[in-house]
């Protein structure tokens, strides 16, 4: 075999060397040629991610056929750099397996990434950086400026960490109770008998009426007096009876009330009498509840007849069932019947505030719940909670008000461990769920928190509200739209802003009950992206006047891009 000369050898790679420079040297110099083009226009954040689309156009003769080059889109920041992932290319002769573009034609290459979203994004610009080699040799382009990024209205959400629901007490400050008791009859007679005057039941009722007589916080209201006959005789004595039984054994209370000083005894509307003339009905639940013979029998006959003398005639029919009737029915149900109306009043909002944030252990569950609802500061409710689940360990809605408020200040460690412990106790509470839901949300973790607020769909508004919120930090802005519906809501006019529904989000900004300077700002950038400069600075201008901090966040917010060289928005911001 022929020996090849060194000196030969080096020269060849020596010119191979200065080949392969030479060609990325030319690429470099003509790589101004190479046009980009950027959707959208200027970045934006969605779903907590920048999405790019990129389309690079190289021109005829460009792409050595030798070279392999790998572009970088890179998002420049006053933090840093963050680098979109590489798209690596390659001439003809290359044999690897990247895309290629050819030398004679050029070409048109397509690029999609995604970076996640921080908030130094705001003031960036993407650039492109190039590399370019031939085996061992490597060349960088010169960064070419490509778009302006990010904008992020998507974080404009106001309440981002979703809406908890508070259990509801059942506290009633007046609680009505009723003190009855019966008078009883001689057959035909309506004269009140002494031995019925000092019975056991009229004393425990007279003891009773005497004790919240006596009792500030009780409000005796009035009286009913149901007076009956025994469905047994005439129609018309029965009726003319029971009315004067109504009468005599008023008149008779009516003068125990005033010897216990009873102030309202003497008012006519105190006393409401009514009256019976035959109680069947009491004579049917009687006979139910006895043992008598043929009561089955009877109880047929009330069945099949409605005409009260036809009944009675029935029935004293079955002579045997009659006797008993006479003696162990009949004269129960002869009577007048007492119904003692009274309120019970509860302690005011003040002594019930003062009493839980003091001594809350003197309050009924009822009581301290409802008095956590008389303040609105939160600190003050979570402390009246969590004494509510040191008295009363087994309420679930004690937990889940404490984990309530400990989420509104922002502790979600506690608020987890309150709230998990409110859904052992009662498991799958459609409350309880939404609070989940919302631990969930202030930890990141969108798909629980999403499927939480899905099953805690009963719990209220509040539920529609935090899938809104959800959808919007997913980007599903027209589902974000739907959840929040027609609510006059800041957040449901950003999700219609976001889907650029602008007619509709103006709108929904213009009925907000209590607009601040948020609702101003976001009406600034609706304006601005329609076009409406006049009313876009009128806006802005009425939302940094209401808050002046504004100003740094309008001088960054790429939706007023267009307007940074303008001397009135400078002058606004400054």
């Amino acid at each position: 075999m022929k020996k090849l000369n060194l000196s030969f050898l080096a020269a060849i790679a020596v010119i191979a060397l200065f080949s392969g420079c030479s060609g990325l040297n030319k690429m470099k110099k003509s790589a101004s040629g190479i046009k980009y083009e950027v959707k959208p226009e200027v970045l934006e954040m969605n779903g907590g991610i920048v999405g790019l689309t990129l389309e690079a156009t190289y021109p005829k003769k460009f792409f050595n056929k030798k070279a392999i080059v790998v572009a970088t889109p890179v998002l420049k920041t006053p933090s840093g750099e963050v680098d979109f992932k590489p798209l690596t290319l390659q001439g003809e002769k290359v044999t690897d397996n990247n895309k290629v573009v050819n030398y004679a034609s050029g070409g048109k290459v397509s690029y999609e990434g995604t970076v996640p979203y921080t908030k130094e994004m705001r003031q960036s610009e993407l650039i492109v950086k190039v590399d370019a080699s031939m085996k061992t040799k490597k060349v960088s382009f010169d960064p070419v400026k490509v778009a302006d990024g990010v904008i992020s209205t998507p974080t404009l959400l106001a309440n981002q960490l979703g809406e908890v629901v508070v259990a509801p007490d059942k506290f009633q400050r007046i609680i009505p109770e009723t003190y009855q008791a019966d008078i009883k009859f001689d057959i035909n007679k309506s004269e009140v008998k002494k031995s019925e005057m000092k019975s056991d039941d009229i004393t425990a009722l007279k003891d009773k009426v005497k004790s919240a007589n006596a009792q500030k916080n009780y409000n005796i209201k009035g009286i009913d007096v149901s007076a009956y006959a025994s469905p047994d005789g005439k129609l018309a004595l029965n009726d003319k009876l029971a009315k004067d039984r109504s009468q005599t054994s008023s008149k008779f209370f009516k003068k125990e009330l005033e010897n216990m000083k009873v102030s309202k005894a003497d008012q006519s509307e105190f006393f409401k009498l009514m009256s019976t003339a035959e109680d069947w009905d009491g004579f049917k639940e009687m006979v139910s509840k006895s043992k008598i013979q043929d009561k089955d029998l009877i109880l047929r006959v009330l069945s099949m007849y409605n005409d009260p003398e036809v009944r009675e005639k029935e029935i004293r029919n079955i002579s045997a069932a009659f006797s008993e009737l006479a003696t162990q029915i009949l004269p129960a149900l002869r009577r007048s019947k007492f119904s003692v109306n009274v309120d019970v009043i509860g302690k005011s909002d003040d002594e019930l505030l003062k009493i839980a944030t003091t001594k809350p252990a003197d309050l009924g569950i009822e009581e301290v719940l409802y008095a956590a609802s008389l303040t609105k500061d939160v600190k003050v409710q979570n402390g009246i909670y969590k004494a509510a689940t040191e008295k009363f360990p087994t309420c679930y809605r004690a937990w889940n008000d404490f984990g309530m408020t400990a989420a509104e200040q922002g502790d979600y460690k506690t608020a987890k461990t309150a709230i998990e412990k409110a859904n052992s106790l009662k498991a799958d509470d459609p409350i309880i769920l939404n609070n989940l839901g919302v631990v969930a949300l202030a930890e990141g973790n969108y798909d629980k928190a999403e499927g939480l607020f899905h099953s805690a769909s009963a719990a209220g508004s509040e539920v529609d509200h935090n899938l809104g919120i959800i959808n919007i930090k997913k980007g599903n802005y027209s589902q974000a739209v739907t959840n929040f519906g027609a609510s006059c809501l800041f957040n449901a006019a950003l999700a219609q802003t976001l889907s650029k529904d602008y007619a509709k989000a103006l709108k929904t900004l213009d009925c907000i009950k209590d607009p601040n300077a948020m609702t101003n700002y976001l009406r600034a950038v609706v304006y601005a992206r329609q076009g409406q400069t006049a009313n876009m600075f009128k806006s802005l201008e009425a939302a940094v006047a209401a808050q002046a901090d504004l100003k740094q966040l309008a001088k960054t917010d790429l939706e007023f891009g267009k307007f940074f060289a303008d001397p009135k928005f400078t002058a606004l911001v400054k």
